[in-house]
């Protein structure tokens, strides 16, 4: 199998400039696809075109990682409604070197010959003059094709600045940069980025007489009509500080039927047979959610490692009715903390409920156990004036449960 039709069963292949697939067929290429540095974390949106990369890497070819960091002062407008916030030097540089951990995940920077690598196009971008850009690269573009592409024609009743006009000649020139320095003859990209992909072919075309190539991806959506990657609490990001490793474990636990096998296909790298098997069990018993349970951990794995899937399961499942043990509790990152002398004497439930962080204050934590929703290691609080002792604890550790889901794991400490 190649790595074209590798793309076309996952569903990985929105559209493609002619003689791609021969082109992977046959070769080895080089091939990269921009990310964006305006947050100092990749999110779960990013998850498919690095998984993308991923694949293409396994398949022999090389990966270029292109953080844009002269196009991050831009902002593209594909996909936008209004102007960006335009980030400064500083941030920007800051938020592109926290990608690099986040990529190493998936991409070999090391393997030979087709090590991966992570680029930033502020080296030449920052470095271009004005004249020196519009004489060799802007006589080449035609301001009405510029206007005909999607990303600028829903953004011309709103209005567009000049200076997101003027990315898809950046994206462009991005490309014909490598290109030259480094062969690179594919570029991928989202399908909104179909228009600066092939306006970065026909510049190679034009400039250096030379055959390049573009592959889209779908946008990844839901069948729930609902924006992936987002939710209550709002972006699921890659970074464990801005998103928990249980956090983003129910993430993928808590997809759709509908969804789950495009997304086993998209974001793991279970083979066909594995997905099949998966989509037969989700038929003969959707009940027991074995393929979102295989899509949390695979997914949770890849990014955070096995450490974090098993603090990520033991949470879990002391969430949803795991029997409660001084193990099971060790598996879970604790949320909060009181000392030995704090409970020496023993400690009001009313304490620990808003310690643990599951009340606001004392009183409140009193009509949370009035009304029968506290429980402390699964045993049900009835009186709300209770107390609990060192002894009490699991290991050195208390369950304290909110309703049914509000939990909250604390450690007793020296």
């Amino acid at each position: 199998m190649t790595l074209f039709e590798e793309f076309q069963w996952r569903g990985m292949v929105y559209d493609a400039t002619e003689g791609t697939q021969q082109m992977l067929a046959k070769e080895r290429v080089t091939c990269y696809i921009g990310f964006d540095p305006t947050a100092s974390s990749l999110h779960v949106g990013s998850l498919l075109p690095i998984m993308a990369l991923a694949r293409l890497q396994r398949f022999g070819h090389s990966p270029i990682a292109l953080v844009g960091g002269g196009t991050g002062m831009i902002g593209d407008p594909s996909g936008k409604s209004q102007e960006r916030s335009l980030l400064s030097i500083e941030e920007i540089d800051a938020n592109a070197r926290g990608m690099r951990a986040q990529l190493e995940r998936f991409l070999d920077f090391h393997a030979t010959p087709n090590a991966a690598r992570m680029m930033n196009n502020a080296d030449w971008l920052r470095t271009i003059g004005l004249l020196e850009f519009l004489r060799d690269t802007g006589k080449h573009f035609s301001v009405n094709l510029m206007m005909s592409r999607e990303s600028v024609k829903r953004r011309l009743e709103e209005g567009i600045s000049f200076t997101e006009f003027s990315y898809q000649l950046l994206q462009a020139h991005d490309y014909l940069h490598l290109f030259r320095t480094l062969q690179c003859t594919l570029q991928m990209g989202g399908s909104d980025q179909w228009g600066n992909i092939v306006a970065g072919t026909d510049l190679i075309r034009r400039v250096e007489n030379g055959k390049a190539h573009g592959l889209v991806l779908p946008l990844v959506t839901t069948s729930a009509g609902t924006k992936f990657g987002k939710t209550e609490a709002g972006t699921v990001w890659l970074d464990p500080a801005r998103t928990s490793e249980r956090d983003f474990y129910q993430f993928w636990l808590n997809t759709d039927d509908r969804d789950v096998i495009k997304y086993l296909k998209f974001f793991t790298w279970l083979d066909r047979g594995a997905i099949d098997a998966l989509e037969k069990s989700l038929q003969d018993d959707p009940a027991a959610r074995t393929a979102q349970r295989t899509l949390a951990e695979e997914v949770t794995r890849n990014v955070h490692g096995e450490a974090a899937l098993k603090h990520a399961q033991g949470d879990a499942a002391l969430r949803f009715g795991g029997a409660v043990s001084a193990e099971s509790l060790q598996q879970v990152a604790p949320t909060a903390s009181i000392s030995t002398a704090t409970i020496a004497s023993g400690l009001a439930v009313t304490e620990l409920l808003v310690i643990a962080g599951l009340a606001k204050s004392k009183s409140e934590a009193f009509r949370l156990i009035e009304q029968g929703g506290v429980s402390i290691n699964d045993r049900p609080v009835t009186d709300s004036r209770a107390a609990v002792s060192i002894e009490q604890a699991l290991g050195n550790r208390f369950k304290v449960t909110k309703g049914k889901r509000s939990v909250s794991i604390v450690e007793v400490t020296p």
